[in-house]
């Protein structure tokens, strides 16, 4: 058994013009262990920070802490409007913000550049009405013909997304 006791951090700031890699953004992710699965994926294809809607589940649940595999420690997780957000990073940060949306375009667009944000939103509710009118470009995931999925669940969506971004 091993244990670790850590203080919490307080919120953190960035500053958008200082960041220049991908951003992830999720709106609405309720559940803990997708939440940690995001942080630990994202992780992997070295996102910058993630910024969450103030709806999104406490990122230190235990749930999403075991499951984030102490990717958590690694990356920035902040909490707020996610319009804000998303607006501070066009003005500030000059990103291209791209949302997973079912009626959106296959693959980026190669006007896009290298500074890019995700905005990943829940698997039932998708981006909300208010965050999806924010976004520069909406892209989704195109299932096989033959396959009567109704959704992919929000982390694996994270996954496939971030792996074609970056």
């Amino acid at each position: 058994m091993v244990l670790a006791v850590v203080e919490t951090p307080l919120p953190l700031q960035i500053h958008f013009d200082q960041l220049t890699g991908t951003i992830l953004m999720l709106d609405g992710i309720r559940d803990p262990g997708n939440l940690g699965t995001i942080i630990r994926t994202a992780d992997w294809f070295g996102v910058q920070a993630i910024f969450c809607s103030s709806d999104c589940v406490d990122c230190y649940n235990p749930k999403v802490v075991q499951s984030a595999m102490g990717s958590l420690f690694r990356i920035p997780v902040l909490y707020g409007a996610l319009e804000n957000f998303i607006n501070e990073s066009k003005n500030k940060g000059e990103y291209f913000v791209v949302g997973a949306s079912l009626e959106g375009a296959s693959g980026f667009p190669q006007s896009a550049g290298s500074k890019k944000v995700l905005v990943i939103g829940s698997e039932s509710h998708g981006l909300s009405p208010e965050v999806l009118k924010t976004v520069d470009y909406k892209i989704t995931i195109r299932k096989a013909a033959n396959s009567s999925a109704e959704s992919l669940n929000a982390a694996v969506a994270c996954g496939v997304l971030l792996s074609e971004m970056v």
